[in-house]
């Protein structure tokens, strides 16, 4: 049965709102850094709708906060969203919610949890990603002695951090630069790790049950002795 709790139904009303100004957040940010180029008043627009969507962010969390009735329980129960309001880079992992808030609403049928552990870790790569070859190359461009000097070595920096391999040919070389590089290496780990193990744990299903298709097959074709 569904939480019908207060708590429960704000965040039912809130899910498809905050994972479009996750969305407005991201593309915003993306032609903040993208268009450094624009004229100013283009860019106090990207500037106001970034702090807009943040503000949302910020009204979410008091409100459920508040409806939960708890203190700083709330706060350990809900270490992502925690993160996400404070961390800019994490904002756009808001949007991945909104496959399941669809999915719900109009009452179809959810993937099973392998796909889902999949398509969720890989979405957010994705988001996470984009996001952080943006907070790089901005962090990087200009810097003296930096080596990621456009948006596409940004990208491909992103892509051997996410997957832990780590070419070195580009580093960060700021201090900013370097923090969003280790809050890409721990959340590469995690998502790799849950693929990993989630796609193991399919594998290990998949062989057991053909095991057990087996053995049943086996029995089927056994003669029973006379008399039994």
């Amino acid at each position: 049965m569904d939480d019908d709790s207060r708590q429960a139904r704000w965040e039912r009303r809130t899910e498809v709102p905050l994972s479009l100004a996750s969305a407005l957040f991201l593309a915003a940010y993306a032609v903040l850094v993208l268009g450094h180029t624009l004229p100013a008043v283009w860019r106090h627009v990207c500037l106001a709708a970034m702090l807009t969507a943040w503000a949302l962010f910020g009204v979410d969390y008091a409100v459920r906060w508040g409806l939960s009735g708890q203190r700083l329980g709330f706060v350990r129960a809900h270490p992502v969203d925690t993160l996400a309001l404070l961390l800019p880079l994490l904002r756009p992992l808001r949007i991945v919610k909104v496959y399941e808030a669809v999915q719900r609403h109009r009452g179809e049928p959810r993937l099973s949890l392998h796909a889902r552990v999949v398509f969720y870790a890989g979405l957010s790569a994705a988001l996470l990603g984009f996001a952080g070859s943006l907070a790089v190359y901005q962090q990087e461009r200009g810097a003296p002695g930096a080596s990621i000097l456009t948006f596409g070595d940004s990208v491909w920096w992103t892509c051997t951090t996410l997957t832990t391999v780590g070419y070195g040919d580009v580093v960060p070389v700021t201090p900013m630069g370097r923090t969003i590089a280790s809050v890409l290496m721990v959340c590469g780990l995690a998502l790799l790790g849950a693929v990993t193990g989630s796609f193991s744990s399919w594998l290990l299903q998949v062989f057991a049950r053909e095991d057990g298709n087996d053995g049943d097959d086996g029995n089927r074709g056994e003669k029973r002795p006379p008399g039994s």
